[in-house]
């Protein structure tokens, strides 16, 4: 949902000099709760329902969009994040204080003890911009999860990236009299990195929010659990257990042992 990469290089072959934190320093932050997808509710019920009382872990906790709603349903939330600008607003918004959040990498996942409930929400996990990198994260995982403990994981299906022309796009995300948002993407199937920056034209100016991610196919994720020591328990498309199909552009897959 937020940063949980490392922050100590660039990114080649794609942003020039990228580093994750340049999606959420001090400005992301500020903007990052502006524009919610809209699932959020329908989110924390599918993550209570497997919490069994907790406590929770969430990777990139970021604002705590997520994390709040949850512990507000009485289930204990620790966090990892990379960013202490997107932990501050965490910690200013109501219950926040309460929250453990560790600040760092979470490839590393740097907690102690042991949850029935992992989760990273929100194509998260694609911040990780290697697959080594994801790899240590499920790994990493499957150590602090309890016997019959579950991780979900969320993130967009690719399939669509695959038909750009010439391998890039923009898009109009919000026309308004004195604003209008651009998406702007390139997308580099080899690598599986999508590059993005979301473009904001305002009278004030212009303020451009890049964004990097090392994308996942659904079937390189199980990969990645079986390596950890885990299976797939269920896949759907969205947090209503919508049935995943060939045609889903969402993927919010359940691993257990």
């Amino acid at each position: 949902m937020c940063c949980g990469g490392p922050a100590g290089r660039g990114i080649t072959g794609g942003v020039k000099d990228y580093l994750p934190m340049d999606s959420f320093g001090a400005e992301g932050a500020a903007a990052y709760d502006d524009s919610p997808r809209g699932d959020e509710e329908h989110t924390v019920a599918f993550l209570a329902g497997l919490a069994r009382g907790g406590p929770a872990l969430e990777l990139a906790i970021g604002t705590g969009r997520i994390a709040l709603p949850l512990a507000a349903r009485g289930v204990p939330v620790d966090g990892v994040d990379l960013s202490p600008e997107m932990v501050a607003r965490l910690r200013a918004k109501p219950g926040g204080a309460g929250l453990r959040v560790v600040i760092g990498d979470m490839a590393q996942v740097p907690v102690e003890g042991r949850y029935p409930l992992v989760y990273l929400v929100f194509n998260t996990l694609f911040n990780l911009l290697t697959q080594d990198a994801q790899v240590r994260c499920f790994q990493g995982v499957a150590e602090h999860l309890t016997d019959d403990g579950v991780f979900v994981v969320e993130g967009f299906t690719p399939g669509y990236l695959h038909r750009l022309r010439d391998g890039q796009y923009v898009d109009a995300e919000r026309i308004e009299g004195g604003r209008v948002t651009l998406d702007v993407g390139r997308h580099d199937p080899v690598a599986q990195l999508l590059d993005e920056s979301h473009v904001h034209l305002t009278p004030q100016g212009i303020r451009l929010f890049p964004v990097v991610c090392r994308y996942v196919w659904p079937g390189e994720l199980d990969l990645m659990a079986r390596l950890a020591g885990l299976r797939l328990l269920n896949r759907w498309s969205g947090w209503q257990h919508e049935p995943f199909t060939a045609a889903s552009r969402n993927c919010v897959s359940v691993y257990g042992r």
